[in-house]
């Protein structure tokens, strides 16, 4: 009886090809990813998605109201853009929790590229919009999602961290009833403190009411909708009470209609001159979008897909354009509340677009009676509910550096704008991996009778050595980088071998790419006056060893090398 006939026929190959994606979602799944959640779309999602669409629209409204001031335009555009943006993410995007629209860092952006210019600010922001959508589709085409990928845990936690402490101080000014003029959360901050001696006392009452209810809610009443219970009290007590009589601020009087679909008015020449700024826009808005979007999937194991997320930003932005609306991104505070209300699906970001539509036709006289420190309450719990402290103790535990990385980005947030942040963390990221890969790992090693290999010697201390014979395992690349770190470490281990050596042994199997300065560093190393032998050399590195050593040289396994080496010889078929 042969080994085979003793148990089931081993499993081949054959022509097949080892490595194969999985299979694609199916085309309807891939082109609207919200119709995967429709075929098990039951009441008490769709209910908490109702609750959580109304929630969202209900903090939406007087904050694109806010949003649109900034950006430079009525803030009858920041309403505009909450309309179909919502809903073209909703029906293309891969995370079920982001809610799109009016954001604070693009609106500043907004305000700086239009200002100055000729044009109608309205019809200026509108192109502006569908710019940034030209950019996202084109990021699409030429598939740079995998620029996503340099988005590491490390810039997320910070990232996410940094608009956390933006989010609050932003709200200081509405809690407190002050009117705070600067545009960035280090000059926000500063002048509260300059104005702390006007605070409005009914409007710190109002506010830090709210806030307190809702972190109470939070704690201990989580199953109910607190933001959409405290923002309807608010408005009723508001209006009871006649807050704005006694000097809390409200947000006033809405107009009503909803918007015409059309092509804003703007000459081929200012289209141009918008180009570089349409630029910026798209880098902030995809990095600030992917980033926002992940944190959240990765809280309820779900996968976001990049490519699926240009083109649904790319939709939203399109159709902020057509509507008289202005760039949109991922609201960090609204997808924070449609999380916490228990949003599982798209459609409550639909629900959101439908209760604004309906607030601009039928309702606005009750939302005119919300106190903005409400809505300030609201972000800042918010905000609050993004706080992990967690995450820092993990990333301690793993790697100080990411460690560092991560407390950069989020200092960068609140410091030099999302934008520089990202770019500044990803750059460290780049770096840090740099520094790895110039400071890989790696072991001598010996035959250990307790693991029954070959192991690190400073690891298993039962390891032996062959006498006059050192293996060294490399585990990264042999590059520029690292070359010469290599080189002097294959000194060290010559140097502390425990009897002269005569023979060099490394184990490749770690090694997975040569370049010219490692072919160098290879040759040099065959200059010393001990024998080289390589083992576990894989395919495509020995394809590129040809020249360099030679064939009779190199062994399958760590054992046939070090036979060969103490042997004085290099017989080819040692096994």
């Amino acid at each position: 009886m042969t080994e085979e006939d003793e148990g089931p026929p081993p499993d081949r190959y054959g022509a097949a090809a080892p490595f194969r994606a999985a299979d694609p979602d199916p085309l309807l799944q891939r082109a609207l990813p919200v119709a995967a959640e429709l075929p098990r779309y039951r009441g008490g999602t769709a209910r908490r998605d109702l609750v959580a669409g109304v929630t969202v629209a209900a903090l939406a409204i007087p904050s694109a109201m806010a949003y649109a001031e900034v950006a430079g335009v009525d803030a009858i555009n920041g309403l505009y853009a909450l309309l179909l943006p919502p809903v073209a993410y909703a029906l293309l995007g891969s995370s079920r929790q982001l809610i799109v629209g009016p954001e604070g860092s693009l609106a500043a952006l907004i305000a700086a590229s239009i200002v100055g210019m000729t044009g109608g600010r309205a019809d200026l922001a509108a192109m502006l919009a569908l710019l940034v959508a030209a950019f996202f589709v084109l990021g699409r085409l030429a598939r740079i999602g995998w620029v996503a990928d340099y988005l590491s845990r490390p810039v997320l936690v910070g990232y996410i961290h940094g608009v956390a402490i933006v989010l609050v101080i932003g709200q200081l000014g509405k809690l407190l009833g002050l009117s705070i003029d600067a545009s960035g959360p280090l000059p926000q901050l500063v002048e509260v403190v300059r104005k702390l001696g006007g605070i409005d006392w009914p409007t710190v009452a109002v506010g830090f009411a709210a806030l307190a209810l809702l972190l109470g809610m939070r704690r201990y009443l989580r199953q109910l909708p607190a933001s959409l219970i405290v923002v309807v009290a608010a408005i009723a007590a508001s209006e009871l009470l006649d807050l704005a009589d006694h000097g809390v601020a409200v947000v006033g009087a809405l107009p009503s209609g909803l918007p015409r679909i059309e092509l804003p008015s703007v000459s081929l020449s200012d289209a141009l001159t918008l180009i570089p700024a349409a630029a910026g826009l798209f880098l902030l808005s995809f990095a600030d979008e992917v980033l926002t979007a992940r944190s959240f999937a990765g809280r309820h194991d779900q996968r976001i897909r990049v490519g699926s997320e240009l083109l649904a930003m790319g939709a939203a932005n399109a159709a902020a354009g057509l509507t008289q609306g202005f760039p949109v991104g991922a609201s960090g505070s609204r997808t924070a509340v449609n999380d916490e209300m228990g949003a599982r699906s798209q459609i409550a970001g639909i629900v959101s677009a439908v209760a604004v539509a309906l607030v601009l036709l039928f309702l606005t006289a009750p939302i005119a009676h919300l106190p903005k420190a409400v809505l300030g309450a609201v972000i800042v719990n918010a905000a609050l509910g993004l706080v992990e402290p967690q995450a820092w103790r993990a990333l301690a535990r793993t790697d100080r550096v990411e460690l560092a990385i991560a407390a950069v980005a989020a200092a960068g947030v609140v410091t030099a704008g999302v934008l520089n942040a990202i770019l500044f963390a990803v750059g460290l990221s780049i770096v840090d991996v740099v520094r790895r890969s110039a400071r890989p790992h790696d072991a001598v090693l010996g035959w250990s009778p307790t693991a029954g290999r070959w192991a690190d010697v400073a690891v298993h201390r039962d390891a032996r050595v062959t006498p006059g014979v050192v293996v060294y395992r490399l585990d990264d690349r042999l590059f520029f980088a690292n070359a010469g770190y290599v080189k002097a470490r294959v000194r060290e281990a010559l140097h502390a071998a425990p009897s002269p050596p005569r023979a060099l042994v490394i184990d490749a199997e770690g090694v997975a790419h040569v370049d010219a300065a490692g072919l160098d560093a290879l040759a040099d190393l065959q200059r010393l006056d001990v024998e080289l032998y390589l083992a576990r050399i894989k395919a495509p590195v020995a394809a590129r060893l040809e020249d360099v050593i030679a064939p009779e040289r190199r062994f399958p396994t760590v054992r046939a090398a070090v036979t060969a080496a103490a042997a004085g010889s290099s017989p080819s078929v040692a096994r």
